[in-house]
């Protein structure tokens, strides 16, 4: 067992437990029953023993950097065991989930708990390096890639099992022989109550069903299963956890109109999740249970008129920052069309984490692509990973799109479009759509789909029209972590707005866009308070708004380029200059409207923002901080 079922409060400070002692007297057995002791598995040099968990994602994540590790120290004397203490786990399954991994050194079975003992584990992953004389010189974490559980830095500062490595290979005293661990805590059985004001099968069941299992079952993105009795005990205090800081369900809006799709739960049942988890994760009687939910594994609103797929399956490598993959699907259209609803469907939705789907009617995905498979092909990776159809392209799809067709994150049901109502697709054009996958520390492959359905008949049909409000900046200052980008659009023709669609890139802090009427007070439209990158959505209306002649949108963006923002791409901050990289930043909100009119828009200046000039300005201001630097 792992995870929060020990509590949060337990031995969070760093320990120096079994340092400079012998660790010798520890008999591992692997998948046939055979019992190896540590003696017989020590390197030369040195040995690495990991405590590693298949069911905890931050332990899975490793997989890769661990095995590679191997594989570079390997001829210097040094091995690698691993020990996985999941007590659910028996030497045969973990045998098959290590070949799934890849994990490219012995792993072996503890779940007596033997070697957590010896060892005195308390995290997977947990890393302890033996000298040559099974002398214990290290403990803690491979790195800092987590600020915390499930949550990443942006960049690796610190390599700390490969300094100590390098440290006992050269013969040396390790410099940190203790760093904290992070990840899922190991610990013995929890003893929960049968009975409470708040059981499982009663309170909690229905509300991780309505809630949590869309993502946080076998096979989905979600990082680890919550369909069991069992599964939720584990990860008791995460939901609770994040449940209050409402990180989950994911639902990045704070305020504004009401918008479809909202994952938001209510203050009521995150109060009796908190409460289950207080009063010891009661079980209570298994009749209270609801019935199991069923999930449609089908097109949910019918077969689709048109389905378009890459030509071939990607290959997503199992290690790494996450990828962001450009698929260009030609429709082969011989006359226009009304998208009147739309589903995307991953082949592979554990590593699928969200979509971004947009209309391309110049070619310009195809050029783009073009080039990017011939220099791909001209430098292969060893591995294979990251290959595959399309172009990679972390912000955006590396042109400016002739209109957008909305997108998927985990959750979000199919989406059809109000009556009358349509996306425009015209004949020849392609559906260009950005993937971002997540990587989960095996090799995975994907092959997405995205279903379109069409209207019956043309006439009458309105089309959406898009918009845009940019915020205008040249540079972010470095150290500011409050930086404020403003931008403003207004309506010049009457429509009707359906969808709105927010995007910054890493050091965004949080967005508002509010509208103002003609002879009406300012009101807010959405706002998000903690932008996250990683969770962008286009966002519906439940109401969609009439807009006259003259209202105002505004948009009113803070940045923070601070050490005090984990998701900076730079350290020390760097000033961040306008552009589509990812040190570069943005601010547009993407707007989706209906008109009577015959205008491409009906917003003033709706494709505008990132001007030619202001790129000028800020690379000249980039220029000058550099110089500034370098003095």
């Amino acid at each position: 067992m792992f995870a929060a079922q020990c509590g949060s409060s337990r031995a969070e400070s760093l320990t120096g437990a079994k340092l400079g002692q012998k660790i010798g007297d520890v008999t591992f057995v692997d998948a046939v029953g055979k019992k190896t002791p540590l003696a017989d598995l020590k390197g030369t040099k040195a040995t690495v023993v990991v405590f590693l968990s298949f069911e905890c994602p931050v332990s899975t994540s490793y997989s890769p950097v661990l095995t590679e590790m191997k594989k570079r120290y390997a001829d210097r004397g040094v091995t690698f065991v691993g020990v996985c203490a999941a007590e659910s786990e028996n030497p045969a399954s973990i045998a098959k989930r290590a070949t799934e991994f890849a994990i490219g050194f012995p792993i072996f079975s503890d779940s007596q708990g033997l070697a957590v003992a010896a060892f005195k584990a308390e995290k997977t992953p947990e890393a302890f390096l033996l000298d040559h004389n099974l002398v214990l010189r290290y403990r803690g974490r491979v790195d800092d890639a987590y600020a915390a559980r499930l949550k990443r830095n942006q960049q690796i500062k610190s390599h700390d099992l490969e300094n100590a490595l390098d440290e006992i290979v050269a013969g040396k005293a390790v410099s940190r022989p203790i760093t904290e661990a992070v990840g899922c805590l190991i610990g013995a059985e929890k003893e929960v109550k049968k009975d409470g004001s708040v059981t499982y099968y009663r309170d909690v069941l229905p509300l991780l069903q309505a809630n949590c299992q869309q993502c946080h079952r076998p096979g989905e993105i979600g990082p680890f299963a919550l369909m069991n009795y069992k599964q939720a005990v584990n990860w008791a205090e995460d939901i609770k956890t994040y449940t209050e800081t409402r990180q989950m369900p994911p639902w990045k809006i704070s305020g504004g109109l009401p918008f479809h799709n909202d994952r938001r739960m209510s203050d009521k049942d995150i109060a009796t999740l908190a409460k289950w988890v207080e009063e010891g994760t009661p079980e209570g009687n298994p009749s209270d249970a609801p019935p199991l939910r069923q999930f449609t594994t089908g097109w949910q609103l019918g077969e689709p008129d048109l389905v378009l797929t890459p030509s071939s399956e990607f290959t997503v490598g199992p290690g790494g920052p996450d990828l962001f993959r450009v698929f260009v699907l030609p429709t082969n259209l011989t006359e226009d069309k009304f998208v009147v609803g739309y589903e995307v469907k991953p082949a592979n939705p554990r590593v699928v984490h969200h979509t971004l789907n947009f209309i391309d009617t110049t070619k310009a995905g195809r050029g783009i692509e073009k080039s990017a498979q011939a220099r791909e092909a001209k430098h292969p990776s060893k591995d294979g990973y990251d290959r595959g159809p399309g172009y990679s392209s972390d912000m955006g799809v590396g042109f400016f799109p002739q209109g957008g067709l909305g997108g998927w994150a985990p959750g979000q049901l199919a989406r059809q479009m109000p009556e009358g109502y349509g996306f425009l697709l015209p004949k020849k054009s392609d559906v260009v759509v950005q993937v971002h996958y997540h990587r989960d520390g095996r090799v995975e492959r994907d092959k997405l789909q995205i279903g379109l359905y069409f209207a019956k008949k043309a006439d009458g049909m309105k089309a959406f029209k898009g918009g845009v409000i940019p915020g205008r900046f040249i540079a972010i200052p470095a150290n500011d972590p409050n930086y404020r980008v403003y931008g403003s659009t207004t309506v010049k023709e009457e429509c009707i707005l359906h969808n709105i669609t927010p995007h910054m890139h890493l050091v965004g802090k949080k967005i508002k866009v509010t509208i103002k009427f003609p002879n009406k007070p300012k009101e807010t439209l959405l706002e998000i308070g903690a932008w996250d990158y990683n969770w962008q959505e286009t966002y519906f209306l439940k109401d969609p708004l009439k807009l006259p002649v003259g209202t105002v949108l505004d948009v009113e963006a803070v940045y923070d380029n601070s050490v005090k923002n984990p998701n900076n791409p730079s350290n020390p901050p760097k000033i961040v200059t306008f552009g589509e990289q990812t040190t570069n930043e943005m601010c547009f909100v993407f707007l989706g409207a209906t008109s009577d009119g015959k205008e491409r828009s009906p917003f003033a200046n709706p494709f505008g923002g990132g001007r030619r000039r202001d790129r000028e300005k800020a690379k000249e201001a980039a220029k000058k901080a550099d110089k500034q630097a370098s003095r």
